[in-house]
């Protein structure tokens, strides 16, 4: 399946057959990917799915138009049928002085290996014992586990390949396996859910399925008996496993698209502080063995690990080479997305349980409902539920409630930031201590 050497021909290949056609320049990109998903609730097999995917996205230019074409049918019609296609669309659409390439000497030239492909050999049979075990687990744990939303193992490979018309063709296998479980608790007449997970390039770094059980068991149990709260303003600490949508929303804001069509909360923030200085925000996209790791981006342009905030500074937006013409800039080789965040915590060592202490009083949230966010003015209004804090200790579950402020003021607003990150996501982040929110709730 992973093609590489196939796959990169087939590129150059295709190249020279739309500069034939009369392109100024083309890039393309060649996507394949295996797996298997096996998914069982309460201790029967429910779905068993492989998937085999690949497939072709082409892009020309004629001077400043643009026209693209793709096609899941690798034969060499169907490829010369996308090629015209692209070409006939580019003729016929309008100039854009910001379309193009990015920049031929950006190109990634001798990039690392990275560790990003561990191929692993699981049988269908294999697969359902983990998840069998994974389940059995959490239903075991507690007789208060009444019911299961079941366990899932998913097991991916894949190879990305890109080249353009600069000359540069390049690519990389990559691999990701996954296991969960979601499970239901039940007292008092009232139903909690809950789950926990893994996920990780190599099988061997997953949790043990045993692990991920009783995690999710024991955040489902916790959950039990949950109360509302009177509205009010109070301190609040974001999880470390949802801090990271906060982080989200910072690139959200700062995304170059974002900023060329003026519409992120952010604008005009460039060089100005917007965290208290002690906080540094950087993008990883060469870390080993990283879950958005990356040697190039979807354009070729060579990545390197750089800063984003900077004592409290925002110090560059996220920009591929077009939003950077946008913006009379140069791409940060984000073509693709942001690989791999990480913020610093405030000190190392320091725990969640330490945060809780240091507040004192307020709201530990661990779950967020909605979409509540607008990137354009900063406004956050979400449902969220989580555990009410006293006295520095854990007191009671809560449930239905809103959490609310602005993301400006929520982001000077930061107190302190744990060193509790689980690693099983592309954005490191402990939890966070924010002084005060709006709560909604009775």
């Amino acid at each position: 399946m992973l093609q590489q050497e196939r796959f990169q021909q087939l590129i150059s290949d295709i190249l020279k057959q739309a500069k034939q056609q009369g392109a100024s320049s083309a890039e393309a990109v060649v996507n394949a990917s295996q797996g298997l998903s096996v998914e069982i609730r309460k201790q029967t097999l429910e779905t068993i799915e492989h998937t085999t995917d690949q497939g072709i996205s082409l892009t020309v230019y004629f001077g400043q138009k643009k026209g693209s074409a793709s096609t899941t049918d690798l034969s060499p019609q169907a490829i010369q049928e996308s090629i015209q296609a692209a070409c006939a669309i580019a003729k016929y659409t309008s100039e854009d002085p910001d379309a193009g390439l990015a920049d031929a000497q950006l190109m990634a030239t001798d990039y690392p290996d990275l560790d990003l492909y561990y191929p692993w050999d699981i049988t269908t049979e294999d697969a359902i014992e983990l998840a069998l075990k994974c389940e059995k687990a959490a239903l075991d744990a507690d007789p208060k586990i009444t019911n299961s939303d079941g366990a899932n193992l998913n097991h991916s490979q894949g190879l990305f390949v890109y080249g353009n018309s600069h000359g540069f063709v390049g690519g990389y296998p990559s691999s990701r396996q996954s296991l969960s479980c979601a499970v239901i608790a039940e007292e008092n007449q009232q139903m909690q859910r809950d789950y926990g997970y893994s996920t990780a390039r190599h099988y061997h770094h997953l949790l043990s399925p045993e692990e991920i059980g009783l995690k999710a068991a024991n955040k489902t149990l916790a959950r039990l008996n949950a109360r509302s709260l009177k509205t009010q303003n109070a301190p609040v600490i974001f999880h470390t496993n949802i801090a990271s949508s906060l982080l989200r929303s910072l690139t959200g804001a700062i995304n170059g698209g974002s900023i060329y069509r003026k519409s992120s909360f952010l604008l005009d923030q460039l060089g100005k502080p917007i965290f208290p200085e002690w906080i540094n925000i950087s993008e990883e996209p060469l870390k080993i063995g990283g879950l958005a790791s990356a040697p190039f981006d979807n354009e070729g342009v060579a990545t390197k690990n750089s800063s984003l905030i900077e004592n409290g500074i925002l110090t560059r937006y996220i920009l591929s080479s077009y939003s950077a013409r946008k913006l009379k800039m140069q791409t940060t080789a984000n073509a693709g997305g942001v690989r791999n965040l990480k913020i610093q915590p405030s000190q190392k060592g320091l725990s969640q349980q330490d945060l809780i202490k240091q507040m004192d009083r307020g709201l530990l949230v661990t779950e967020l409902m909605g979409h509540g966010v607008n990137l354009v003015t900063g406004d956050y209004s979400r449902g969220a539920t989580g555990f009410w804090i006293e006295n520095g200790e854990i007191q009671y579950p809560v449930e239905e409630i809103t959490i609310a402020g602005n993301l400006n003021t929520l982001f000077s607003q930061v107190v302190a930031i744990a060193d509790d990150f689980e690693g099983q996501s592309s954005v490191n982040t402990g939890s966070w201590l924010i002084e005060s929110m709006a709560i909604a709730g009775q």
